[in-house]
Formats: C-alpha cells, sequence, structure tokens
C-alpha cells in the first residue's frame, strides 16, 4: 500500500489528477460490468437496489473509513454524506427526467410488464419510506449535539437488518419466478473488487494529500464538499447512463438506494470509531432530507411519475442548498 502511494507521490504536481483519473476510471469499470449483468437477466430493480448503491457508494464508504483511520474530522464525513444524498435526490433525478421524461407505464403494454413495472414502483416506494426514516433516526441521535460510537453501532445495525431485508426478498422473488442469477455473478464479484481498490487507493491518496493543505490554511472541511463532489460523479454516470437508455426505474432506485449507503452506513462507520461533532448544519440538511423523500414519495406513489416542472424545482433547491451550505 505504501509503496503505491509512494508511485503516485513521485508524479508531483500531477499526482491528484492521476488520482481523480483513477477513480474515474474505476466507476467506468463499475458501469461496464453492471450493463454486462443487466444484459444477462439481472432485473432492474435487483441492480438498483442492491448492486449500484454499493458499488456507487463504494467512495462514500471508502473515505469514511480513511478519515476514521486517520484521525480526520467527522464533520467532513458529515458534509461528504449529506451533499451526496441531497444531490442524489435532486440534480441526479431532476436533471434525466427534465431530459427524457419518466414513462409511468411501461411501452410494452403486456400482462407481465404491467405486473414487473408495478412491483418496480412499489419496491422503489419501500426504498423511498427507508431514507426517509434513516434520516429520522439520525436527526434524532444527533438532537443531543453528538452522534456517539454507540449510536455508530445502532446506525450499523439498521443498516444490517436493512441489507438482509433486500436479500431476502430478491431471494423470495427469484424463488417465485423460478429464476437464477448468472453463473458468471462471481467473476462479475471480482471485477467489482478491482474497481472498488481502485477507488480505495485513490481517496486514500487524495484524502492525505488534501490534509497536508488543510493544516497549511485551506478553508475548514473543504475536503467534505470537494470529496462529496468527485463522489457523486459515479451516480451521475449510473444516472445519465440508464437515463439515456430509458431505464428510469434504475436511475431511480439507485439514486435513493444509495442514501441508505450514506446513511446511516457511512456515518456509522465513522461514528463507530469516534463520536461525530453535530450542529445546525447536521440538523437542518436532514429536515431537507426528508422533506425531498416525501415530496418523492408522494408523486411516486400517488401519480407514478415525477412532472418535469417538479424536477426544475428540485435542481433549483440544489442550487439553493450548495450556496446556504458553502456560505
Amino acid at each position: 500500500m505504501d509503496y503505491i502511494n509512494d508511485l503516485i507521490t513521485i508524479a508531483g504536481w500531477g499526482a491528484p489528477f492521476i488520482c481523480v483519473l483513477l477513480f474515474l476510471l474505476a466507476s467506468l469499470l463499475v458501469v461496464w460490468r453492471l450493463e454486462v449483468l443487466s444484459g444477462k437477466g439481472v432485473e432492474g430493480t435487483v441492480l438498483g437496489t442492491i448492486f449500484m448503491p454499493f458499488c456507487s457508494g463504494m467512495g462514500n464508504i471508502i473515505f469514511a473509513l480513511v478519515l476514521a483511520t486517520n484521525q480526520g474530522d467527522g464533520r467532513d464525513v458529515l458534509i461528504n454524506c449529506l451533499f451526496n444524498n441531497v444531490a442524489n435526490l435532486t440534480v441526479l433525478i431532476g436533471a434525466p427526467v427534465l431530459i427524457w421524461s419518466m414513462a409511468s407505464i411501461p411501452r410494452r403494454k403486456t400482462q407481465a410488464a404491467m405486473r414487473e413495472h408495478k412491483a418496480g414502483r412499489l419496491s422503489l416506494v419501500l426504498n423511498l419510506v427507508a431514507a426517509l426514516f434513516f434520516s429520522l433516526f439520525v436527526w434524532l441521535l444527533a438532537a443531543d449535539g453528538v452522534v456517539s460510537r454507540t449510536d455508530g453501532f445502532v446506525l450499523l445495525a439498521l443498516f444490517v437488518f436493512w441489507q438482509c431485508f433486500h436479500v431476502y426478498d430478491v431471494k423470495k422473488t427469484n424463488l417465485l419466478n423460478k429464476k437464477a442469477y448468472p453463473k458468471t455473478l462471481p467473476c462479475e464479484v471480482v471485477l467489482l473488487l478491482i474497481g472498488a481498490f481502485a477507488v480505495f487507493i485513490s481517496t486514500d491518496w487524495l484524502v492525505c494529500w488534501f490534509q497536508t493543505l488543510e493544516s497549511g490554511g485551506t478553508r475548514p472541511y473543504m475536503l467534505g464538499w470537494l470529496s462529496g463532489l468527485l463522489m457523486v460523479l459515479p451516480n451521475a454516470l449510473l444516472a445519465f447512463y440508464y437515463g439515456a437508455r430509458n431505464r428510469m426505474d434504475v436511475v431511480y432506485t439507485s439514486q435513493s438506494g444509495d442514501a441508505h449507503i450514506c446513511i446511516p452506513l457511512c456515518i456509522g462507520i465513522f461514528a463507530a470509531f469516534r463520536p461525530i461533532a453535530s450542529g445546525e448544519f447536521l440538523q437542518h440538511t436532514l429536515l431537507i432530507l426528508m422533506g425531498l423523500c416525501a415530496v418523492h414519495l408522494l408523486f411516486v406513489a400517488v401519480a407514478g411519475r415525477l412532472p418535469r416542472v417538479v424536477a426544475a424545482l428540485l435542481m433549483a433547491a440544489f442550487g439553493w442548498f450548495l450556496w446556504s451550505g458553502l456560505a
């Protein structure tokens, strides 16, 4: 590990750009293999709820681990996670809807297609409800001004329970429909792990590099904002790729499912190592997240689609969030 870091450092002023390029190439590898899995019969709901959130949220997970093991500031993790979640539920859902719209009825109006569409819609509603409650749990745990180590373990346990439910639901669906995962799934997992290792290498070096800049007088907590921007890029890649392929079901489930990675997993990981001091920014942003989840839940459950006007308002809300947070 140290040998690889030394090799990157040799590049001098170009080292940060190399790490960013490595991060993006690893993300492209993930998208490529996810598309292969989709072509082999893995349903959009399974991709969006199990595979994609872990793959697109890998950077956030590693960021929390790296900061926790390098005496980083927990508030950078909070900013990173909250920036990621707000971006997912506003601009990364709103922009594809504005460009390609969001069909509420499948083009193939067969009975099987309609049944699959309704099942995916129910799964999406469940994802949004979970994101709403996870945000509420963190908001309540942080009400005393700190996310303690005990709170961190509670959040991790909550996440494990949620993933167990997902695995059970997918296995039950496969059993009833007599479906199975492709035999090449272990190979795909190995390739995804290679991408995850590349993400770890690049994230670890970038965090250590930026910490040296902060010690030289850089504005505090810019690591959280800049890392959040970098780690939104894989999510954006997924959103626009599947939006262009008219797979808004995958776009919606992947972006809402990624909220379960940041909250509660990433915050729980850091808090399990060291308590995180919370403040008004965390409380206010969690309220914003709960409001966003409620808006999406209303339109998906009642109308079955997100209107373009609402998508434009969500993108404007993201601009306001950036302005108020950075100010």
